[in-house]
């Protein structure tokens, strides 16, 4: 089993407030839940219109000039 397979499967079956945690608890917590999260963003990103996926662009890209300033 690949590990985007794994992850897959460690969270199927979640329901909305359950992948919340997931999500919430990932952040901020050691490295190793990184390749969980990006696993949880390939979907979000596959599954959005481009006007959403523009959104996420945009708020990422202000966010990054922030913390380079």
């Amino acid at each position: 089993m690949s590990l985007r397979e794994a992850i897959l499967h460690r969270v199927r079956g979640h329901g909305p407030d359950e992948l919340r945690g997931v999500i919430e608890d990932s952040i901020g917590n050691a490295e190793v839940t990184l390749p969980g999260l990006g696993v949880l963003f390939e979907i979000i990103w596959q599954h959005s219109a481009p006007e959403d996926q523009q959104r996420m662009v945009e708020a990422l890209h202000g966010e990054l000039q922030k913390s380079s300033s």
